[in-house]
């Protein structure tokens, strides 16, 4: 497959730079792609791809934590807005769906969720939610 990759690629007229590409294997052994006697393509054990960390654990836990941290910053910055008597709840829920649910479920699609990780997620987005509704614990 690889082959034929580099057979398009030169069809089209591209250059595939060697030193820059590399692949993530799960759940299998970590050795690097030959394409022929010169070239090969080296693997990795993690990469980033539009924010969301992929890896060879076969787990989403790295990204699912990240991603919690995120939304939890995002509460911080927000939380003189989320508490203030001058801005309606309703506004509120609108910032939380806005700036908070959208960063807590970026990459989400893809997720892997165990319970642990449900969970996680769940009390970031009821955090948000009493803060935003001017509830305390």
């Amino acid at each position: 497959m690889t082959c034929k990759l580099k057979e398009t690629y030169e069809r089209w007229g591209l250059d595939m730079n060697l030193n820059k590409i590399k692949y993530l294997c799960i759940g299998q052994t970590h050795s690097n792609l030959k394409l022929d006697k010169d070239s090969e393509i080296k693997s990795c054990q993690k990469y980033k791809y539009l924010g969301v960390i992929f890896d060879t654990s076969e787990t989403d836990d790295k990204e699912i934590r990240s991603t919690v941290i995120q939304a939890r910053r995002c509460i911080a910055c927000l939380n003189g807005i989320l508490w203030s008597k001058d801005i309606r709840k309703e506004r509120n829920l609108n910032n939380y769906s806005a700036l908070i649910k959208s960063s807590l479920l970026h990459g989400s699609e893809t997720w892997r969720l165990t319970e642990n990780n449900k969970r996680r997620v769940e009390v970031t987005e009821m955090d948000a939610l009493r803060r935003s509704s001017r509830i305390s614990r």
